[in-house]
């Protein structure tokens, strides 16, 4: 079964594209945040990896192309900014003042428990930039020493996470300002959680784009500064 499947060279594609749509499909049928796309896509692309015996690598090396295109889509959701440009100039300080309040708090938080559980410095830096974007937290692992495929584990958790209880978490913290809700989605839980805040509205996923934007850009500033303490 192996050799037969590595002869196939789109099948580490055809296996994403299916699993994701089979996501989605669970999504539409069932409507509850457990049957998250990008879970259901994971969990099922695992399981083929594990049941068929698909190298790991060869999977990763045939899906490299796909992984490019993380950056170009992340730079689209400039587009629902456009749409809302008046009334985010208007709510610009509020947003950047959450942005940064909930970006410090999250570096320092991991910086915190990574001290408290005393773990291995490359564990640390890797799970830091946790809640930006894939292509910008691979990057930063990498400068500083960290594991890329752990952080990108910690990024894909933390937006599925982000994803499945934002909405609760909003209803149970009287966050009922789109603005707000925005801001916490983008910041905490980057494109995914971003995905989440559209679906909620287009004011949120407005305000959620820029705010992982900003947050990202935030994390690259303050990540040199914080890795040396940990």
């Amino acid at each position: 079964m192996t050799e037969f499947l590595s002869s196939i060279s789109l099948f580490p594609l055809v296996l994403t594209v299916g699993a994701f749509q089979c996501g989605l499909w669970c999504q539409k049928k069932f409507r509850s945040p457990v049957f998250n796309p990008i879970l259901v896509a994971v969990i099922l692309v695992i399981c083929t990896l594990l049941l068929t015996g698909f190298s790991i690598e060869r999977y990763q090396g045939s899906m490299a192309s796909v992984s490019w295109l993380l950056t170009p889509a992340t730079v689209c959701l400039a587009l629902p900014l456009y749409r809302q440009l008046q009334i985010l100039g208007k709510s610009l300080p509020a947003i950047l003042t959450g942005v940064a309040a909930g970006t410090v708090s999250a570096l320092l938080s991991i910086a915190a428990l990574c001290r408290l559980f005393c773990l291995d410095t490359s564990i640390s830096i890797s799970l830091l930039p946790k809640s930006i974007t894939t292509a910008m937290g691979i990057v930063l692992s990498e400068q500083s020493g960290g594991i890329p495929a752990l952080t990108t584990i910690a990024i894909m958790i933390t937006g599925i996470l982000g994803s499945l209880t934002g909405t609760t978490l909003c209803r149970l913290l009287k966050l009922d300002h789109p603005i707000a809700q925005g801001v916490a989605l983008g910041t905490a839980s980057h494109v995914v959680g971003t995905t989440k805040a559209t679906e909620m509205g287009a004011l949120q996923g407005a305000v959620s784009s820029l705010s992982l934007a900003v947050a990202g850009i935030l994390t690259a500033i303050l990540f040199p500064l914080i890795c040396p303490i940990l």
